[in-house]
């Protein structure tokens, strides 16, 4: 192990160095993030899988640093430069921007102005002017007259071209430069003449400027959409008038003709090449400072949406609605599988009321429904008060599910494969009705970028978004487990250890050998070692096994600990977790040994109490306002009931039964000032709204969550 590594990252995460050098271990042994965080708090000091996450994408960052500066050594010592000095130096570095100033002098470079005046001999020229000792440059200008340079005003500018680049690769220039980004950097942004209509959307940034420091990710993301898009020119740049002394100042050493020419060249490397390049890193970590601020928006979202709460085993009748083409009904099992399917009719062109209210309550009847979902898509409102005003034979629940992302799955691989034979309207319907039922074990089938929440998710560095996006989708499903006998096998190729091979394994041992009765029989599984039984069997449950813990979280390296504690009481492992009043005669420190001490021994105690239970939340029911169907229903100062969709870094947005979201405005959620507007609310969270403004052209609606009766 790397001791140098652990300690950089203890430095910068505030990780005490031993804990890092264990998760690490633990890491390159092959154990995954969930494992480590819950059955591994001995040895990592009981750190979350936030931080063990943050451990890894540190340690990997290091490794990739370490990597690069081999490579630049190599090219170094190839070129024959490379000193014990300048060695010991970039060994010592662990900035990459530090790195690549160290390195820059000695890149490879392209054929530029100063490497043609190199080879014309003017070097000597240019050293010789950088001294600024000598002020007879003509006549000193005059020995370097040579076919390739034929006149002493060609070798000048030769050599100030050589200066430029050298002012160019200093690292104290870069630097100073640096800090005028910082300090005084302006973003701005204006339309491409001929673009105004084509780029109508982007009209708040056709002539826009702001301080770089105060731009808030979404605006960057915006611009550099608008830019991508050739609706918007963007640059920064820092103020001329502070910078550019302040280079001058470390390079030009008198008031000479020397020092005039130095100070020239100094202005020349600043415009053409300094300036554009720190620009451009400036544009470069600007950019990815965004993304990491939308990806953390985008990752908290899903996780808030795989988690939403689950209405759990019932029958439930999905309903994809539509007008022209009708609403799709299914019916499915307590277990989400497709039981009955058909169209119906109820609004225009065709407006059959009758036939569609008929058919609807016999579906109920027939297939003892207990919910009905329905999809939040075109016609989803005016199918919500169709279906809520039927009689049925029973009580019935309604839920309006979104189904963002289900015309995705339902196009998929996955989707064909399990519904071979039905269009896409059935399993997009399928899709909705499962969501109700568990929104995690259906929404794992689908891209995670495609659940429709967060912003600018296709702008944002792409294989940052997949790993933050699957590291929160292995949390929540392992959070929660799964029972194995019934997952499938998109949902088991999130568990810890396991992958999408052992996943399909495992669902073709079960289809082979019926379901599992025991934990211990998946080592029976093809391809499941010791290792990703060790990783996986805490996370998977088996509902009414023998031994009861095999629906618990907790870990079969730990079932001799229960079944001593059982022992000790002369009483089964049964009893034990059903008698609270045993567990509270346990002397828990008997139990501590090597690698047990008391956070296991709690998770063991907790799991006791309610083992296999579910974190997730009970759902909840929320009416939206009758007399509200279409933005032209609506009046400013009206209260209403919404459901918050999406969560962005200037606010929320909210149904409140109509086709447009409004925009809850990140000032106009308390009466106080608000950093994240994940403080205030969370997604699907049902919420009283005031309607604040009504922008009927544009379509646009501003709500408030302040001042609500």
């Amino acid at each position: 192990m790397n001791t140098t590594f652990c300690k950089l990252l203890a430095q910068s995460l505030g990780i005490a160095q031993p804990q890092i050098e264990r998760t690490i271990a633990l890491l390159d042994d092959g154990a995954s993030i969930p494992f480590i965080s819950r059955y591994r708090k001995e040895a990592t000091g009981s750190l979350d899988e936030v931080q063990i996450g943050n451990i890894k994408e540190e340690y990997d960052r290091l490794r990739e640093l370490a990597k690069r500066k081999e490579s630049i050594l190599s090219t170094i010592d190839e070129q024959g430069k490379l000193t014990d000095e300048l060695r010991q130096r970039i060994e010592a570095c662990w900035n990459a921007t530090e790195l690549e100033d160290i390195y820059l002098p000695y890149k490879p470079r392209r054929r530029t102005r100063a490497e043609v005046a190199r080879e014309h001999g003017l070097e000597p020229l240019a050293k010789i002017i950088m001294s600024q000792r000598n002020d007879r440059i003509e006549t000193t200008a005059a020995r370097f007259v040579n076919p390739e340079v034929p006149d002493t005003e060609s070798a000048v500018k030769g050599a100030c071209d050589i200066i430029a680049e050298w002012v160019a690769e200093n690292e104290q220039a870069r630097n100073t430069v640096r800090r005028g980004f910082e300090q005084s950097g302006i973003v701005c942004a204006k339309v491409v003449k001929g673009k105004e209509e084509e780029g109508d959307k982007y009209r708040d940034y056709f002539a826009w400027s702001e301080p770089l420091r105060r731009c808030s990710s979404h605006k960057i993301l915006a611009i550099r959409r608008g830019e991508n898009e050739g609706i918007l020119r963007v640059s920064i740049a820092p103020d001329d008038e502070q910078t550019l002394p302040r280079l001058q100042h470390l390079f030009v050493k008198g008031k000479g003709e020397a020092s005039n020419l130095v100070a020239q060249a100094v202005t020349d490397s600043y415009k053409r090449l300094l300036r554009p390049s720190i620009e451009s890193e400036f544009a470069a970590s600007s950019k990815a400072k965004a993304d990491d601020e939308a990806i953390a928006i985008f990752a908290e979202n899903v996780k808030q949406l795989l988690l939403a709460p689950p209405l759990g085993q019932k029958r439930v009748l999905a309903i994809d609605p539509g007008f022209r083409t009708g609403c799709k009904v299914v019916c499915l099992d307590a277990q989400g599988n497709l039981l009955h399917n058909e169209t119906i009719y109820p609004h225009p062109p065709r407006q059959d009321h009758a036939g569609a209210a008929r058919k609807l309550t016999q579906l109920v009847e027939s297939y003892k429904i207990e919910a009905i979902a329905i999809g939040n898509g075109t016609a989803g409102r005016e199918t919500e008060q169709f279906v809520t005003h039927l009689r049925y034979d029973r009580k019935i629940q309604v839920f309006v599910v979104s189904e963002s992302g289900a015309s995705i799955y339902s196009a998929s691989k996955a989707a064909r494969e399990e519904f071979p034979h039905h269009d896409v309207t059935v399993r997009g319907a399928v899709s909705i009705g499962r969501r109700l039922i568990d929104p995690l074990a259906e929404l794992v089938k689908i891209d995670p970028k495609s659940i429709g929440v967060g912003q600018y998710q296709h702008d944002v560095d792409q294989p940052k978004l997949k790993r933050s996006l699957d590291r929160v989708v292995e949390y929540c499903v392992n959070s929660v487990g799964v029972n194995v006998n019934t997952a499938s096998k998109h949902l088991l190729t999130y568990i810890s250890g396991l992958g999408p091979q052992l996943a399909q394994n495992i669902v073709e041992y079960r289809q082979t050998h019926g379901d599992f009765v025991r934990r211990s029989d998946l080592l029976r599984v093809p391809r499941m070692g010791a290792k990703a039984f060790e990783q996986s069997a805490g996370f998977l449950r088996i509902p009414h096994a023998d031994n009861p813990l095999d629906n618990s979280a907790v870990h079969p390296e730990r079932y001799a600990i229960v079944e001593q504690m059982a022992a000790d009481l002369g009483c089964s492992i049964e009893e034990l977790i059903t008698d609270k009043s045993l567990k509270n005669k346990l002397d828990l420190t008997r139990y501590i040994s090597g690698d047990v001490g008391m956070p296991t021994l709690n998770d063991i105690m907790a799991e006791l109490d309610k083992p296999g239970r579910d974190p997730r939340r009970y759902i909840e029911m929320m009416e939206f306002d009758a007399k509200v169907k279409t933005l032209d229903d609506l009046q400013e100062g009206m209260v209403l009931n919404g459901i918050v969709t999406n969560i962005t870094q200037f606010g929320c947005f909210v149904d409140i039964g109509i086709k447009e979201n409004g925009l809850v405005h990140i000032s106009q959620m308390a009466d106080r000032y608000v950093s994240n507007p994940a403080e205030i609310v969370a997604m699907h969270q049902p919420v009283r709204v005031r309607v604040i403004g009504i922008d009927r052209t544009r379509k646009r609606i501003q709500l408030s969550l302040k001042d609500v009766s």
